[in-house]
């Protein structure tokens, strides 16, 4: 899919890869109609692609652990990091190839052993897509049927709330740092939710991303629906709502620079992930549940996290940072 914004499309690209290009030592080819496609041809002649600003300098196994969330929980768990308890239930017919009753009244039971309300994501999809945050049975049992209609496997997890923030490493550096915020519209006392979200959609910011909000999506009715309002109210001016639960940019979540406040032990527990997960380039999901990222990780007084997952084709659009001099 073509960006919806060609011309800065391309000048963002073209800063990304002039920032990347003394890392790596290689040079970049850019497809110049489009913007969007390019190849990486380091000095030995190995070629790497890039598309839609995904970088493809990780081997195929690593990638593919990174991707199965709860295989790389196993990984970073085996390693020492803090991951959030949960467990992994399955689609009908994959229970019964892979023997086992983890099914939907598996999930209603651990769930309940968990205490509502609990994450609820599919384990292979990335973007945000699927993620809930189910607060009883019947939500749950919803949530799961619609991830089981694209994926095998779900994933329950304990609900533990805090500061969610991205950190991108790329060949033991960090390129980039940012706070994820959910989506979320800002009351004027005239507008309904649904034309205060249709303003946003049509926003400078969300056409430059290539942000399309989906107002179909059944997270969004089922928040509104638990705090009585719905796409028709008019919130207070000043009054902000958060639409969705997960802090993903792809579904018109907002990122917040923090390169410059990342703690360098925060640094270092994101690049050694990185390598413990056998990738190069890697954005680290970290969710700081006390403090946040300016703090010591190693100081349970002031700060505490845990890591939510890693991505192996981390998008840069939409929260390029300045890389650290």
């Amino acid at each position: 899919m073509k960006p919806r914004n060609n011309i800065e499309s391309k000048k963002r690209l073209r800063k990304l890869l002039q920032k990347l290009a003394p890392k790596v030592g290689a040079k970049f080819v850019i497809e110049p109609e489009w913007g969007i496609a390019a190849q990486m041809i380091y000095k030995n002649g190995v070629i790497r692609s890039i598309i839609g600003y995904l970088l493809d300098l990780n081997n195929t196994a690593s990638t593919a652990i990174s991707t199965d969330k709860d295989h790389a929980k196993f990984f970073m768990k085996k390693w020492g990091y803090p991951v959030a308890e949960g467990k992994t239930v399955f689609e009908n017919s994959w229970a019964a190839e892979m023997h086992s009753n983890r099914k939907i009244n598996y999930a209603i039971s651990y769930a309940k052993s968990l205490g509502y309300p609990v994450i609820d994501k599919p384990n292979s999809k990335s973007q945000g897509w699927g993620v809930s945050l189910v607060w009883n049975k019947s939500e749950l049992v919803f949530a799961l049927k619609e991830i089981f209609k694209e994926d095998r496997v779900a994933i329950i997890e304990k609900y533990l709330p805090g500061r969610d923030y991205r950190v991108v490493v790329l060949d033991g550096e960090i390129i980039s740092a940012h706070e994820r915020l959910a989506l979320s519209v800002v009351g004027d006392g005239k507008n309904s939710i649904f034309n205060l979200l249709k303003q946003k959609q049509n926003s400078p910011s969300f056409i430059r991303r290539g942000i399309d909000i989906d107002f179909k999506d059944h997270r969004m009715f089922l928040k509104l629906k638990r705090n009585k309002l719905s796409m028709k109210s008019i919130l207070k001016k000043g009054e902000k709502f958060y639409l969705l639960d997960n802090a993903n940019l792809s579904p018109g979540g907002e990122a917040v620079d923090a390169i410059n406040q990342i703690h360098k032990e925060f640094s270092k527990i994101a690049i050694n992930l990185t390598r413990d997960m056998g990738l190069r380039f890697c954005g680290v999901d970290i969710m700081v549940t006390k403090g946040d990222i300016s703090k010591d990780p190693r100081n349970p007084k002031e700060c505490e996290y845990y890591i939510i997952e890693t991505n192996a084709s981390p998008g840069l659009v939409g929260h390029y940072a300045k890389t650290r001099r």
